[in-house]
């Protein structure tokens, strides 16, 4: 499963706005320089948090992006599938009915092996999912990158929220 280059960006832009204080914004100018993408393409991923209900998006000179729930309430599940959709991975076609060696007619009654599996699997990855809140990566991070780094984000940020 290969997914969409906008997940990855949609979950690093959730992180950033989940530091946003109350009633600040982030534009989508200022998202797509700190991480170095095309405006255009970083706008449709945005767009698509926007649509689920993931953030808030203002417009004029202080406009941009925040999150429209807390951190605590968002998890990377939320996001994934605000961006590629809430169907499965695997989809089924039967193609064991083109097997030669069954007798004409013969009709299955539940879904062969190969789709319960895969099923199965896709849940496991979306549970997973479901069970990292937005602000457990707040935290990860904070852990994780150099204080000084973490101080100057941070700063930088401040610095362009409207």
């Amino acid at each position: 499963m290969i997914l969409k280059s906008q997940v990855e960006w949609a979950l690093h832009c959730c992180a950033i706005l989940a530091a946003l204080p109350e009633g600040r914004y982030l534009s989508t100018k200022a998202l797509a320089e700190f991480h170095g993408l095309p405006k255009e393409y970083l706008s449709k991923a945005l767009q698509s948090l926007s649509q689920a209900g993931l953030v808030h998006t203002t417009l004029g000179p202080s406009g941009g992006y925040r999150l429209a729930r807390s951190p605590d309430d968002l998890t990377f599940l939320d996001i994934v599938e605000a961006v590629e959709g809430k169907s499965r991975t695997f989809v089924c076609n039967n193609i064991r009915a083109n097997n030669p060696c069954r007798p004409a007619g013969f009709c299955d009654t539940s879904p062969c092996a190969v789709a319960r599996i895969m099923w199965e699997a896709d849940e496991a990855w979306r549970s997973k999912l479901r069970s990292v809140r937005l602000s457990s990566l707040v935290e990860t991070l904070s852990r994780e990158v150099r204080a000084d780094i973490w101080g100057k984000t941070f700063e930088w940020v401040m610095d362009r929220a409207g």
